[in-house]
């Protein structure tokens, strides 16, 4: 082994996106976009966060949330003038949030934490803040909280006084309760200084950073300009505000830039180094309003609400927040994860993970149906990363097969012992190719035997027949070197029976062989459309939904044809939520019930659980997969053709199904006589049995090939715990072992199951 293939670990890597695409790829997802009060709030306040705890009658995390942005919560909750509540979203529907109101019931009823708090180790440069007012008492707190030696100088007799210049809008009490956190503070007063020019500068030349108040600074050096980005007069060299009014929360603001300031003169930095994103800020976040509730505020907000009230108030908001992909999708409920996050923990699986793949399950449990990025505003796409995964890791060995194996032999009988190309009796080429699809000619037989009848009874210049799989499946399993060798044997087909126009039958199979190049594709709704509906068709009797397929998705005028369709037999249709290019998946797409049981489960029950009414499908396994979740559901070819599949088959039946038809057809259509395939021996299944062999996706070709080689060696061994035989085989990469007893020189097959282990017989 090279030192090359040692470093790597013998793995073969490829790039599934570079740093670049995935970061444009993540910047698509809105989700942890703030939301429109918080991005409103230049001091960054999580408003969302605060009013979420008021409304769990959490006051005392609301305000922890509050105390993050200021020490004095009962100066900034009253005199905020609260840009947060201008923008919030339930505004348009009967009344913003009170956000303000709630800040202050927060700093009325919560508790601060008990004890001393961090350790904070005092920084070397010196700071003094001379004057009064809202912008030195908000600084104060931020240069103490940053742990600056800090000498405050003030006209005032004591810290209330010092509190109350700027905060006339505040009672007592609050003036109060608030100072006492300001006494708190490592902070050394000069009370009753006489504030005059020349203190300014005694105090710069004694101490390294020096703050004033706008008052101060007017009177110092009339005319001084301050820098509002920085709050830096750079005349005086000292940190102060701009000269004229300035609110509460300006005043605020401006103490968080001075803070900052402060920090790069101490480090003898630029003031304007590595500032970040200062102040209120634009929000990329969409919240859909529809269904949104009406209400109006909570009386009571100007007197302050009562513990009572604010929890009231609290619990009208909405939480803005981009959940639209999520609402739709089982696949991103299932792992409680927003596309953003899924993509990046794919990423790490495929590119950077070289070994425990763990996102290997998530990646498979796709329906790559694309109905997020229909719903997602930026038209994020799931379905994209996580093909574009599994084709990766295909192609670097880093896949395995198992989960999609099953799925792919079925492909491969699909379109070898159940494949079926003619041209139309009498006709050497065709103007027309009838292609059903693998899941129509598996689940409805007789339909497919009747939709066949009446086109070449129809349609002039000759239809072929091609039953066999388009090859959809090897796509979704990210096998393109096997979806290309597909591609290319039903295009050699195609080319033998003069390239005609497809009838497809299935929307997937539709848009999987319009990729084929020089195709042309109609859906059979298309053709049924213009040549008009055979005799013998009827509608169902009472209302029915449309469930829409999603390889229909993006395509209006299949959704309508069928839709047509259904009203000309007579159907009276109901439409659901998520109906149309935002239909969800039935659980089969993207192989989901191979590679992960549970999730294509949940898949089915929501589409089943959107209505009451039967469904009517134009895809044979949404069909199949809703019967099978006991939903009344037929296809609308049933409808069409006076046909009923019944009750769902099993994985075996399916195949019989095929072969059946296929046969069958020779026979009736072409005259060609086919060998039946029985087995040499007598042999039933018990009904829990064949539950049991369907679940574990077992055929019963798999139990007979595994009896016959138990006829050939007599291996088996006495299961005492069940009372019955056990015997096994090795077929291809898995073995099968199938419990049964004897009967009348066959057998009863009682169970079955299989994993993939090579069981090799100890040696003497």
């Amino acid at each position: 082994m090279t030192m090359e293939e040692r470093s790597t670990r013998i793995y073969r890597q490829k790039q599934m996106l570079s740093k670049q695409e995935l970061t444009e790829r993540e910047n698509l997802c809105i989700h942890e976009q703030p939301a429109y009060c918080v991005a409103a709030c230049p001091l960054k306040l999580d408003a969302k966060a605060l009013v979420e705890a008021v409304a769990a009658d959490g006051f005392s995390k609301a305000l922890s949330l509050y105390e993050k942005i200021t020490p004095f919560v009962h100066i900034l909750s009253a005199g905020c003038e609260a840009p947060c509540e201008g923008k919030c979203r339930l505004a348009e529907t009967g009344g913003a949030i009170s956000i303000r109101s709630l800040e202050q019931a927060a700093a009325a009823y919560g508790e601060s934490p008990k004890g001393r708090g961090l350790l904070r180790f005092k920084k070397k440069k010196t700071a003094a803040i001379l004057g009064s007012g809202l912008f030195p008492a908000f600084l104060a707190g931020e240069l103490a909280k940053k742990a600056y030696p800090l000498t405050v100088f003030c006209a005032e007799p004591d810290a209330e006084a010092f509190l109350a210049a700027g905060a006339e809008f505040l009672d007592g009490d609050a003036v109060r309760k608030d100072a006492g956190t300001l006494k708190a503070m490592d902070i050394e007063f000069r009370f009753r200084t006489g504030m005059t020019a020349g203190l300014l500068d005694q105090v710069r030349a004694a101490y390294d950073i020096v703050c004033v108040s706008p008052e101060f600074l007017a009177e110092a050096l009339p005319g001084a300009a301050v820098e509002e980005a920085t709050m830096l007069c750079r005349e005086l060299n000292v940190i102060s505000a701009p000269a004229g009014a300035a609110g509460v929360l300006d005043s605020a603001f401006g103490a968080k830039k001075a803070a900052l300031t402060v920090d790069r003169l101490a480090q003898n930095l630029d003031p304007m180094n590595s500032r970040g994103d200062e102040g209120p800020c634009e929000t990329a976040l969409i919240t859909n309003m529809a269904g949104a509730p009406s209400t109006a505020r909570v009386p009571g907000a100007e007197r302050g609400y009562t513990r009572q009230e604010a929890v009231r108030e609290a619990g009208r908001c909405i939480r803005c927040s981009c959940t639209e992909c999520i609402k739709g999708c089982v696949y991103l409920q299932h792992y409680h994860k927003y596309p953003k996050l899924l993509t990046r923990e794919i990423y790490n699986n495929v590119g950077i993970i070289m070994g425990d793949h763990m996102m290997n399950r998530p990646i498979n449990s796709c329906a790559l149906c694309g109905q997020c990025a229909v719903i997602c505003p930026n038209g994020y796409d799931m379905a994209d990363i996580c093909l574009m995964a599994r084709q990766n890791m295909v192609t670097t060995d880093k896949m395995p097969l198992a989960p999609h194996e099953f799925a792919l032999l079925d492909q491969m009988f699909s379109n070898s012992d159940a494949f079926l190309c003619r041209p139309q009796p009498g006709f050497q080429t065709c103007r027309y190719v009838f292609f059903p699809g693998c899941q129509a000619a598996a689940i409805a037989p007789e339909t497919v035997r009747a939709a066949y009848l009446d086109l070449t009874s129809r349609l002039p210049g000759g239809v072929a027949l091609m039953l066999g799989c388009c090859g959809a499946i090897s796509e979704w399993a990210g096998r393109y070197q096997m979806q290309e060798e597909t591609a290319a044997f039903i295009g050699g087909r195609l080319e033998a029976l003069g390239n005609p126009t497809i009838i497809a039958g299935c929307p997937t199979c539709g848009k999987t062989l319009a990729r084929l190049e020089g195709t042309k594709v109609e859906g059979i709704w298309d053709v049924l459309d213009e040549i008009g509906l055979p005799a013998g068709g009827t509608g169902l009797s009472r209302p029915a939904a449309l469930h829409d397929a999603c390889g229909a998705r993006g395509d209006r005028r299949t959704q309508e044809k069928v839709r047509k369709i259904a009203e000309k037999l007579g159907c009276r249709l109901v439409e659901t939520d998520y109906s149309g290019d935002e239909s969800p998946c039935c659980g089969y797409g993207g192989l989901v019930m191979y590679a992960n049981r549970e999730v294509a489960s949940k898949m089915a029950q929501m589409c089943v659980n959107r209505t009451d009414a039967p469904y009517i499908t134009y895809c044979m396994a949404c069909r199949d997969r809703f019967a099978r979740e006991g939903k009344a559901s037929r296809h609308i070819l049933e409808l069409v053709y006076g046909t009923d599949a019944g009750a769902p088959p099993d994985i075996s039946e399916k195949r019989y199904n095929r072969l059946s038809l296929k046969s069958g057809l020779l026979n009736e259509i072409w005259g060609e006589e086919t060998a039946e395939m029985t087995c040499e021996f007598p042999m039933e299944f018990t009904p829990k049995a064949l539950a049991e062999m369907d679940d574990r996706m077992i055929l019963k070709s798999d139990v007979i090939a595994v009896m016959a080689s138990l006829r050939e060696t007599g291996e088996a061994i006495f299961d005492s715990e069940s009372g019955f035989l056990v015997t096994r085989k090795r077929i291809g990469n898995v073995t099968f072992w199938v419990r049964y007893e004897e009967k009348d020189g066959g057998y009863i097959i009682r169970g079955a199951y299989s994993h993939r282990m090579k069981v090799e017989a100890r040696q003497a």
